[in-house]
Formats: C-alpha cells, structure tokens, sequence
C-alpha cells in the first residue's frame, strides 16, 4: 500500500504541539533527564546510544529497532535512565530502617545504588555491611539444610537478561526445587498458556513490522501509548499507509485516541487521531463480546471455511456452543450491543489482514486465559495468523518477560517451554549431569501463600516488590515476615527489604544489564533476541546477577560445583543454543546491535501449527457472568505516569488523573450526588482507600483506580486457575468521605 503524504484529516489540533492540551510534554522530559544525568552524561550516552532498552519489551537496540528507520527513543526509557547512572547510596542510612519506612518507592529508589552486601538479624534495627564472603555462606549453608521443597526463588523483570534468568532456573533445579518463578505470573502467563494450547507457540506469531500495511488492528485490554510509547510511531506510520486501528476496552484511552509522535514532525506539530473507532465494554465483559462477534461472522458465513477445515480442529464444538448463547445473553455479559459487535464483524469480514493486539486488561482476570482464548478463537475464524501483516500479539510491558519464560524460569516449565513432568526432567538431567526435580513447583502466588502459611525456609528474591506488585499489602507483608532466610538481590532499595526479619535478612548487590560481564541478551515481544554489551563498571562491589546465583549455588554443593560453573557469558550463550534450538544463533550474538528472531518474521506460517497434531485449536468457551448488587462497581487497576510499579509522576499525562483518583463515568457520579474532586472511600472485601472523583469516559458501572494503590481493595488468593496470574479487580462501594 503506497504511503500517504501528510493528511490533515487525522490531525487533533492546529495549536502547534498540542499547547494546552493535557498530554505528555516529551520535550521537557528530554531536558529533564538530561539534568538528571548531569553528573554522568558520557554514560548516560552509552547505555542510551549502546545498549538495548530495559524498559519494554519493544526492544530498542541503541537509539534504533528492527521496524523502520530513524531514531527511536521513549519517555519510558529515559525515565529509567537514572537508575543506571545514580552514585552508591551512603549504608549507613540503613543502620536504622524505622525512618526509611516513611519514605515511598520513589524516594527509597533517590537514595542511590546499592553498594555492598548488608544483613539484618532478628531484633536489630536496621542492616550492617558485610563481605561477599560471609554474604554467600551463610546462604549456602541455609540452602544446604533446606528442605528443596521450602526454599524458593523468583525474579522480576527489570532489566534481567537471559542469561540470568537461565542461570537462576537452572540453580534453582541445582538445588533440587522447581520452585522458580518470573514477573509474567503477574501479568502474561494467561497468553503464554492459551496460545501453547492453541497454537503450540507462546509468543507474538507476528512481527511490529506487520502493524504498518495491515489492513486492521485491533486493541484489546491494551494501552500503548502509556506502556509501550515508541510503538505510536509504528501507529502514526500504520495510519499513513490506510491501517484503520480499533479498541475494545471499557475505558476510552486518551493515548488511543489522539497522541502526538515527538520524532515525526507533522504528529508533533498537530497530534495524530489513531483510533478509528472505540467498543467500550464491561470489565471483564471481552470474552462475552468477542463470542457475539464470531456468532455474526458465523451466521453470515463471513469465516475462512478453507483455513478452518485444513489448519483447525475443534470449530464444529465452537459453533454449537455459540449456537446456545443467546444476544442478550451476550449484551448482558459484556455491556455491548448486538449492533456493536456487528460492526466490528463487519470490519473483520471486510479486511483482508489484521493484528490483534493485547495486555493486562485481557490477562489480569480470574479467567485470563479464557479471555486469550477469545481472542484466538476470533482470529483463527478469519485466517488470520501464520501470514504478513497478520497475527496474535500479547504485547509485553518488561525487557525481561518473553525471555525469562523461555529461558525456563517457571515452575511449571523447563528451557524451551518444555512441561515439568519425570520424561523431561530426565532429559534435562543428562544435559546438565546431575538430577532434576520432575513436580511441578510453586508459582508467584503460591510461594507467598507458601511463606505466609511457615512452609517456607528461604525466599530469595532477585529484584521486585511483591508490596507493590501483589495483591493485598498486609497479606504479602506478613508472608515476607515468616522465612527464616530472606535474601533481596536488587540495584536499590525496595520497601519490601525494610520487612522485619523472621531470622536473617540479606541484600546483594547486582549490576544492571549495562554492567553485566560479557554482555547479555533480551528477548523482544516479537522474538528479537538482541545483545546488549557490557558498557560500564558497576557500583562498590556489586556482581552481574548471573555470577551470584551461580556463586550461591557452588558455595551450596562445593562437591559438585562444577556442574553449575560458567566461565563467562559466551559459555550461557553457547549452551543456551544447546538447550533451547529455538534460540540458535544467540551463540554468536558478540557486540552492539546484533540481534537474531527466532522464528522469522512470521510464526504458524501457511497453516503450520506446533501443537502435537500439527492444528491449532479453537475452544468453546461460557461467558463468565458479573451479577452487580445496586450501587456497586467493578472496580479495575491501571497505569499511570509509571513503569510496572515505578512511580514517576504523581499525575498521568495522558488523562490528568492524580495517584489517588478514582476513573468514573459522570451518570455514575451523578447518581451517587458525587462532583468531581469530591473525596470518597472505596469499599471491597479485602479493604478500603481513599480517592477522589475524577470524571473519565468510562463505561458506566466501572471504575479504575492506580495500581498499585489499588492493591489494599484486591483479594490476594483470587487468581486465574489456569496460570495462576492474579485478577487485579474487585466489586466496591462507593461512599462520600466525611468532613
């Protein structure tokens, strides 16, 4: 399709950059960052000009990507800059923590890198120094006399590469438990298991090259322009090549709606319209409505008969369960109309290639996998996966995510994506040389359930914050207050180190990417698998995080250390390669820029599925059914000015909301004598906070509020059976707060 000139018809506004308008000023946040940095500019130009972003999973090698030409460069990743530059903190700040409480993530994180490896005894005030030495034996000694079964280890996603997270599953299987997890479980897990089902992949099928000449995207459970900022010039260049861009969601996204591109002039002189049109819908209603739309595309034969018949299994079973649904079972369900689904019907009847694009909104449910399954089921009905500028896309919001599952750091999973069950760990074992453990482990979620019932002896934690990511603060706090052991192995300071320990506390200070020796690799949400060289020396004594786990573990079993041992990064790289044939060529990734997809460009490409009968799979699948009592909402958490739980800014530059606003439809205020500003008291189950009304185009019956603020009102057992992600939603109350 022939690229359009400028085209004023989607343009927001003549006012030059959008002046006065409530939106991000990326301008000033350039000048900002370079403040910042002020006292390190020459590295803050190499991680910037050299690295690979440690923001999202987009992937940015230096200041360019895989898609198109010219400079790319986010928000995000700037606002994440300083993490890698700031100075070492002063320890003797953390020889008394009761003040450090007081401070938020934002303040603890202004404090600097962490140094040096500190501990806390039971009893004591706060942390004291100690050598790396006395640091890694008392670990070991604690792993050694741990039963596998009470000892677990999970890892964020900041910024961690692969070599890391496959150093620490296979650590974790060294030490004889699979109780190792990564940060999807709380945001992705749902697609990786219903696209594994499905598909017999668990990544993106296609390419972001693939948005620019589809014919359609569409957006579901997703925001972009917030989570994933460089990917709206991919939007503003799809719109000039004729892509029309849909949303469903039950809030209408201000970034979706309008954005103005910095790097492209005509968007940053007169903002860009990206959606062409929004279906607003219930929390929760997706599967609901993405059922109504297939049922349309059906009864009107609108569907890929030959694709259906050659490549799929599991159609007919589909049909007749849609066939017992009724349309105002449907409406009810998802907030929708009839009249809207066929619309979108239409759209996908009419179009000749689409995109189907989706984040937590879908995943972050009791029953996110079914939602994915929705989505798969709609594509699938249309032909839509295995060729260009076609696909499922489960957009990832962290660096570390589509790798630290494929590098196996999963309970449920060995490297490759390989089930946990006795034939494989069999396999593994003669790889590797000693014994895997073949039960399946503990979860994210289940490990705190583990810590928080005395099941377990040591928590290791290689970045995070479970008080911020999880469900239910108070839960968490006092899950992390019961092992005897807990060790927090991070760049800076994090709310949950400052808990009370059971027995011992341990901090360990790591590099970042940047600082990792040898380099190391990320994995983009389309399968680019990219080096990013070593730039810098890190801070005081911190290590690349790959050498501690594997220090741990020698110190653990000296006996038998050479089992784990690797000499440098190239040697991961090489049996990586080994272990997981998807990633073949990671081997020879070496210096800035080099970079490998596996997979190609498209995956299930012609029809070519990867499940054991080499067809995808389509599932029936039951609407859930939300019965709200009168003057109750459903209540969502969301993104602002943030990175996951990284508080940047106190209001959200896209909509104007503060950290403590609750999104809500102005009919609902209005029912409820409610103004905007008007302090209130949101009302679960599980707790209650504080807000304050802040009118928003929202669906009516719904509400959002920030995550993770919005975590004291979310159950923290209420999780998606099927992959065990939490469902960050609750029923509330609304009540005006007295004077």
């Amino acid at each position: 399709m022939k690229r359009r000139g400028w085209n004023p018809a989607t343009w927001v506004s003549l006012v030059p950059n959008g002046l006065g308008q409530v939106k991000p000023n990326h301008y000033w946040e350039m000048a900002r960052t370079v403040w910042e940095n002020r006292d390190s500019l020459g590295k803050a130009w190499r991680i910037l000009n050299e690295g690979v972003c440690d923001g999202c999973a987009l992937g940015t090698a230096g200041l360019r990507d895989f898609t198109m030409k010219g400079v790319h460069l986010c928000t995000v990743r700037l606002n994440l800059l300083r993490l890698n530059t700031m100075p070492p903190l002063d320890v003797r700040r953390l020889e008394d923590v009761t003040s450090l409480r007081d401070l938020s993530g934002r303040d603890l994180r202004a404090l600097g890198r962490l140094p040096y490896p500190m501990i806390r005894r039971r009893g004591e005030r706060g942390f004291r120094r100690i050598s790396w030495d006395a640091a890694l034996n008392e670990i070991a000694a604690r792993l050694r006399a741990a039963d596998p079964r009470r000892i677990a280890l999970y890892l964020t996603s900041r910024g961690i590469t692969n070599e890391t997270y496959y150093v620490a599953q296979k650590v974790a299987r060294f030490l004889g438990t699979n109780n190792v997890d990564n940060a999807a479980r709380l945001c992705h897990a749902p697609s990786t298991t219903a696209m594994k089902q499905a598909l017999g992949v668990a990544a993106s099928t296609c390419s972001y090259r693939d948005w620019i000449g589809s014919d359609v995207l569409l957006f579901i459970g997703s925001d972009a322009p917030n989570n994933q900022p460089v990917t709206t010039k991919y939007l503003y260049y799809a719109k000039q090549h004729g892509t029309r861009i849909f949303v469903i969601n039950p809030y209408r996204e201000p970034g979706l709606e309008r954005y103005w591109v910095p790097s492209v002039f005509e968007s940053a002189l007169f903002g860009t319209r990206l959606a062409d049109r929004f279906f607003q819908i219930h929390t929760g209603g997706d599967i609901a409505f993405l059922n109504g739309v297939l049922k349309h595309l059906i009864e009107r034969d609108w569907i890929d008969r030959s694709f259906i018949d050659a490549h799929t299994c599991g159609f007919a079973d589909v049909q007749i369960a849609l066939a017992g649904q009724s349309w105002e079972e449907l409406e009810q369900a998802s907030g929708s109309t009839r009249a809207e689904m066929l619309a979108l019907a239409e759209v996908l009847a009419q179009a000749k290639s689409a995109v189907f694009i989706w984040s937590m909104g879908i995943t972050q449910h009791e029953y996110g996998v079914e939602n994915v399954r929705a989505i798969l089921n709609l594509a699938l009905a249309r032909g839509f996966i295995g060729r260009e500028y076609c696909g499922v896309m489960p957009i990832r919001g962290h660096s570390g995510v589509q790798g630290g599952g494929e590098m196996g750091c999963l309970a449920t999973a060995f490297p490759g994506g390989r089930p946990v069950n006795a034939e494989q760990a069999r396999w593994l074992g003669k790889q590797w040389g000693f014994a895997v453990p073949d039960w399946k482990g503990l979860s994210c979620g289940e490990m705190l359930d583990a810590a928080y019932d005395g099941a377990l002896d040591v928590f290791y934690a290689v970045g995070g914050n479970f008080l911020d990511t999880m469900p239910d603060p108070d839960y968490i706090r006092a899950a992390l207050s019961r092992p005897a052991l807990r060790v927090h192995q991070d760049i800076v300071l994090t709310s949950q180190m400052l808990v009370d320990p059971a027995d011992t506390v341990i901090l360990l200070p790591a590099a970042t990417r940047y600082e990792q020796r040898d380099g190391g690799t990320e994995t983009t949400t389309e399968r680019e698998i990219i080096f990013s060289p070593f730039i810098t020396a890190p801070p005081g004594e911190a290590r690349s995080e790959w050498e501690i786990l594997m220090q741990v573990a020698e110190r653990a079993y000296p006996e038998r250390a050479r089992l784990i041992r690797f000499a440098d990064g190239y040697q991961i790289r090489e049996e990586i390669a080994r272990i997981v044939p998807e990633y073949d060529g990671i081997q020879r990734l070496r210096k800035a820029g080099d970079h490998v997809q596996w997979g190609g460009r498209i995956l299930c490409r012609d029809g070519q599925f990867a499940t054991p009968d080499g067809k995808a799979h389509f599932t029936p699948l039951t609407p859930p059914q939300t019965q709200l009592p009168p003057g109750m909402f459903v209540l969502k958490t969301r993104r602002g000015k943030q990175f996951n739980s990284l508080v940047h800014a106190e209001r959200d530059p896209l909509n104007g909301a503060a950290r403590d606003d609750v999104l809500i439809n102005p009919d609902d205020a209005a029912r409820l004598g409610l103004r905007e500003g008007e302090r209130v008291v949101l009302r679960s189950e599980a707790g209650e906070m504080q807000a304050r009304i802040k009118l928003a185009p929202l669906k009516p019956g719904n509400i959002q509020v920030h995550w993770p603020e919005g975590n004291v009102l979310i159950d923290a057992r209420r999780r998606d059976a099927g992959s065990g992600v939490p469902a960050y939603k609750a029923v509330v109350s609304i009540h005006r707060l007295a004077s």
